[in-house]
């Protein structure tokens, strides 16, 4: 590819509203344009390279035995009222009515379909297992994209769905997409953790993520260096320290005036926060929540939604808690009416706690479980931060931030009893299909390539997702020569962008590094006065000047070179 004629162009500087470093040299060596708030096109450049992200992906999957299908963008809503997501899911799904006014909605993922797909194809068990993946456009309504590619409305995913007679096919298959995602991020030349997740929307009894390690990733990670613990925090479980043991003491009103913090409670009262009892209002659905926990720890929203088994959870106004006879600040489930109370499970054997008295300037101390308030729910509710006890080996742990690129869900038969696929087994009985459910987002994953292989001076792409192996620069009448290398290069199977614009060196060098193909061959007056053709790799400084009949030798084997690497 000549670049006089490639469609798009580098620019010398991005929008300065760019949030990642990543995102802004995808912009600026024109791989990406933004057409509209987390809306992309991809340039030929990116295209490319995201091609060679999907052979790979596409490798993978059939290795351990998946078929490529493709499936419908737009379904009837119908069937995610059936399987129960349609309602449960928020704006992020996007509803729209047809011409007949039937409704309808965009595909965010296609549980339902596979289900549906599977109800029709599978009869018996002699038709399982099955994997099927397609790799395909999805739009997802994100009430906050960012940056770029890493968090899009509209994306292409490479999603997986395995379909098993039971629960021990799901976990061998579980595992081989495990690995094999593994697989498919290191040939991409990206490093990620695995990680326990929650299943949120999806549903299914497990989840787990990977992870780019990175400073841009909104997922916070908790990460034990001693034993090797790893969970998004959002499931993370975490030792909690043990509060003394005490006998009862009689509940006493007590005075605290302007104390309507935990931090200024503790204060006043001269305690630890770990004697107080923390209560957090929130609504689910339509319910009122009293979340109750001891004062040194906070509250993990998304455990609380799983102990409370929904997926709407918010904060309450302030209306909603004095409606309830509760007083913000002062608030505690002793003498709130009509919530669910929600309480954590350090609290039954934290004794004597300060809690509110649900009235202005008051607490009331020596407030027990099962004496003074009585829970609806005990779980795990806290959040796990950084320097919480492993809750392996009771090690502090760390707290990082990281990009999910992946996802896999055991699905088990929440779809398949929803939309009535199931196969006869041995005996004749009929059984609901297992499923799981796999994905990696494409254009994240080439987001997070980029940010990772990169310096000051522009992208340093890996050899296997590079959008060329070599980017050719020529200069004045070496222009013709360098045409006959190209054919050359291009025989032995060589990918090479050929910068033969009217162009200063210095400019065209600039571009070579901003655009990051792994391999730059100059011919210039200069090199063939040094006795022949320059041969640099992006990711080193220095450069060789190589004998013209050498050229193509010593081109494969940097190629070869960078292969290895990965």
């Amino acid at each position: 590819m000549r670049m006089s004629e490639l469609f798009g162009r580098t620019l010398r500087d991005a929008p300065a509203d760019i949030e990642t470093e990543g995102h802004k040299l995808l912009l600026r060596a024109g791989f990406v344009r933004r057409l509209s708030s987390g809306i992309f096109s991809y340039l030929p450049l990116a295209k490319r390279s995201l091609e060679k992200t999907k052979s790979i992906m596409r490798e993978e999957m059939e290795a351990v035995g998946g078929q490529e299908i493709e499936m419908p963008v737009v379904h009837p809503a119908d069937m995610w009222k059936r399987s129960g997501r349609y309602d449960l899911v928020g704006p992020e799904l996007a509803r729209l009515s047809d011409r007949r006014e039937r409704e309808m909605v965009l595909a965010m993922t296609h549980e339902e379909v596979v289900a549906e797909l599977a109800a029709g194809e599978v009869e018996s068990h002699r038709q399982l297992p099955r994997l099927v993946y397609q790799i395909q456009t999805k739009f997802r309504d994100d009430p906050r994209p960012r940056a770029g590619l890493v968090r899009a409305r509209e994306f292409t995913m490479k999603d997986a769905y395995s379909l098993d007679r039971d629960e021990a096919g799901l976990d061998r298959r579980y595992r081989a997409l495990h690995e094999a995602y593994f697989r498919v991020f290191e040939r991409c030349g990206l490093p990620t953790v695995s990680v326990g997740a929650d299943v949120g929307v999806m549903g299914g009894s497990e989840s787990h993520e990977f992870m780019y390690m990175s400073g841009i990733g909104e997922d916070t990670i908790i990460v034990c260096p001693e034993c090797g613990y790893t969970a998004n925090r959002q499931i993370a479980a975490f030792r909690k320290p043990a509060a003394e043991p005490e006998e009862p003491k009689p509940l006493e009103k007590v005075s605290t005036p302007g104390a309507d913090t935990i931090e200024s409670l503790a204060k006043f009262m001269d305690i630890p926060a770990s004697k107080t009892a923390k209560s957090m209002f929130m609504v689910a659905g339509e319910r009122l929540v009293v979340a109750v926990l001891r004062g040194d720890m906070s509250l993990n929203e998304t455990k609380l939604a799983n102990a409370l088994g929904t997926a709407e959870l918010r904060p309450a106004r302030e209306d909603e808690i004095t409606t309830a006879g509760a007083v913000p600040g002062y608030g505690s489930p002793i003498g709130t009416a009509g919530a669910t109370v929600v309480v954590d499970d350090a609290v039954p054997t934290s004794p004597n706690l300060v809690a509110g008295a649900n009235e202005e300037g008051f607490h009331l101390s020596n407030a027990n479980l099962g004496r003074d308030f009585e829970a609806g729910i005990i779980a795990d509710i806290a959040l796990a931060e950084r320097g919480a006890a492993c809750i392996r080996c009771g090690s502090p742990v760390e707290a990082e931030r990281g990009v999910e690129v992946g996802n896999i869900f055991k699905l088990g038969v929440k779809y398949s009893e929803a939309l009535g696929a199931s196969f006869l087994d041995e005996d004749g009985g009929r059984k609901p299909i297992v499923m799981g459910s796999y994905g990696i987002g494409v254009g994240r994953l080439l987001a997070c390539v980029a940010e990772k292989h990169r310096d000051e001076n522009g992208l340093m792409w890996p050899m296997s997702v590079a959008p060329y192996h070599v980017h050719l620069v020529s200069l004045g009448d070496t222009v013709e020569e360098a045409e006959r290398l190209c054919r050359e290069l291009e025989s032995a199977g060589v990918e090479v962008l050929h910068d033969d614009r009217d162009e200063r060196l210095g400019v065209k060098f600039k571009d070579a590094d901003l655009i990051g193909v792994p391999v730059r061959v100059a011919i210039t007056p200069r090199s063939l006065k040094n006795g022949g053709v320059e041969v640099k790799l992006r990711r080193k400084k220095e450069s060789e000047v190589v004998p013209r009949e050498n050229v193509r030798r010593v081109v494969e084997e940097k190629i070869e070179e960078s292969k290895r690497e990965l």
